[in-house]
């Protein structure tokens, strides 16, 4: 029985005796043969804030800041920045970078690149709000310029990937794609970075190949050992866990929790582990006068807060750890976790008790004795476990008179639900990257936040969330933040299940460090001999 820990460590831990390296067929150069549950829905660097994405993304572009493995922050493109004045930050760009079709990189790329960051049809948005000016004071020196002080810019600017201007003006393709409407254009499937692996082929959701980049400015820093890697994805859990134990594949990064001991009985396999930033919730729309597929009908009961409550009484969140998690997450009472700046362990300790009869007196309080009917949206291939999670809270609620349909689907068409907040109850999972409050209030609280299918939102919240932006006293910022949560919790928009925890199962001659954030970067990975 695998025993549960947290922890961030760099790189997780080995679970499971050594024994001989894993058998892998003799070839000429390093494969490194990669599956996992889904497939990234775009390549478009700015199109889609969805981790799957942006982990295929980080393989061939670069951001001006990067991380290490234990998420601290280090030059990329940029090869040192300083904050001028409050609002004013310079960096000064890595010379002698080439994209991948032999094109320079320098300051005019980073001009193109933030501004389609910021367009309209960019769900990076929220990484690069408060940059109102760009100024070039050189090809590798730029500046750029907030409408206030902002404390956690570089944080912010990890996920913004740099393009080549010229690519994608000779493409068509200066905008982003427009994922919410399904565009297709020549991004989506093609891509042009600096990073340190090349796109040799994609076929969406069947294979996709990589190819070493040579001349990778980082290729001294970083000596992986990686020639190619081939990114299979296999939706069927059976099937995947198949292909690690048979050999055909390396790395799988969502391996079933329910297989892992199955798995640890290999001698050429290990399992590494650790606590993920991620954090998976319900979420209700709050604002409808009605909802889509309900039997109440001329209201919304999800506007009652007694409602969301009742909801929150009715889930035994020990159950699902029990039963679906196998005792591998850790319950949860906000929609952040520890490390992220904003956390408070006491909500975690004290969330709503369960307690199906207290659900049934709140209902009858807000006028449903008899309860309704609601349809849940839940994707089926994206989190651990996400479709029998769902399964699990219909049957739970029904024992409060809450009949749930479960509408089940791929993640491809249950993210439009979300970025187009046309659903009525969802389950939805979320990281913050930036490791601070302020990214899930930009994306999940604020009125116009891009992924609030909630519709959850004040004008004095918003005011609050915009504030923080610019405070860069740390105790006052911190202090505004508590408030905002303090509201959040109160109000119940999302309803707290619990914190994943995440394990990669690999070839024992495998070695890439597993991260908090659930994204490998494979030129962090070599081969052992």
């Amino acid at each position: 029985m695998l025993k549960l820990t947290r922890k961030l460590a760099v790189a997780g831990f080995v679970l499971g005796a050594a024994a001989a390296p894993f058998a892998a067929p003799v070839q000429a150069e390093n494969v490194l043969r990669y599956t996992s549950v889904s497939d990234a829905s775009t390549l478009d660097p700015h199109a889609l804030n969805a981790l799957v994405t942006l982990m295929i993304d980080i393989q061939m572009y670069d951001a001006l800041v990067m991380r290490d493995p234990g998420m601290v922050k280090i030059p990329g493109l940029a090869v040192s920045w300083e904050n001028l004045d409050p609002n004013t930050w310079e960096f000064k760009l890595r010379e002698g970078v080439t994209f991948h079709n032999g094109n320079p990189f320098n300051a005019d790329d980073v001009i193109f690149s933030i501004k389609r960051a910021q367009a309209d049809t960019s769900q990076m948005q929220g990484y690069v709000n408060t940059i109102t000016e760009i100024r070039k004071i050189d090809d590798y020196t730029v500046q750029f310029v907030t409408d206030k002080p902002n404390p956690i810019l570089l944080d912010q600017l990890v996920n913004i990937f740099m393009m080549d201007a010229e690519w994608a003006k000779e493409h068509g393709v200066e905008a982003p794609q427009n994922f919410k409407d399904s565009q297709e254009t020549y991004a989506v499937r093609h891509t042009n970075g600096t990073g340190a692996f090349k796109l040799e082929s994609r076929e969406p959701d069947v294979k996709t190949v990589l190819v070493r980049n040579e001349n990778w400015w980082g290729n001294e820093e970083y000596k992986h050992n990686i020639d190619k890697v081939v990114w299979t994805p296999i939706t069927n859990d059976a099937t995947r866990v198949a292909a690690l134990l048979s050999g055909e594949v390396d790395l799988v990064t969502d391996p079933p929790i329910q297989d892992l001991n199955r798995i640890l009985g290999s001698s050429n396999l290990k399992v590494e582990q650790t606590a993920q930033m991620r954090t998976i919730f319900f979420g209700f729309d709050v604002k409808a006068d009605e909802l889509r597929h309900s039997s109440v009908k001329g209201k919304n009961p999800f506007k009652d807060v007694k409602v969301r409550q009742a909801f929150y009484h009715a889930i035994d969140v020990e159950a699902i750890k029990r039963a679906i998690m196998r005792g591998m997450s850790v319950p949860a009472g906000m929609i952040i976790e520890p490390p992220i700046n904003g956390y408070k362990a006491e909500w975690d300790e004290n969330r709503l008790p369960f307690d199906p009869e207290k659900a049934k007196a709140l209902l009858a309080e807000a006028g449903y004795p008899e309860g309704f009917s609601v349809q849940l949206d839940c994707p089926n291939n994206r989190y651990q476990n996400d479709e029998a999670i769902c399964q699990a809270a219909v049957s739970m609620l029904a024992k409060i008179g809450v009949e749930v349909r479960l509408n089940a689907q791929p993640k491809t068409q249950f993210f439009p639900l979300i970025t187009g907040k046309t659903t009525d109850f969802f389950l939805l999972g979320w990281g913050v990257p930036t490791m601070d409050s302020g990214f899930a209030f930009d994306y999940l609280v604020h009125s116009e936040a891009s992924w609030n299918a909630a519709h959850y939102g004040t004008p004095e919240l918003d005011a609050k969330i915009e504030a923080i932006r610019g405070i860069v006293d740390v105790e006052e910022r911190n202090r505004i933040i508590e408030e905002i949560w303090t509201q959040v919790q109160a109000d119940i928009p999302y309803l707290p299940l619990h914190h994943q925890m995440i394990f990669w199962a690999m070839s024992k001659n495998l070695n890439i460090p597993i991260e908090p954030n659930d994204m490998p970067r494979f030129y962090w990975a070599s081969f052992s001999n």
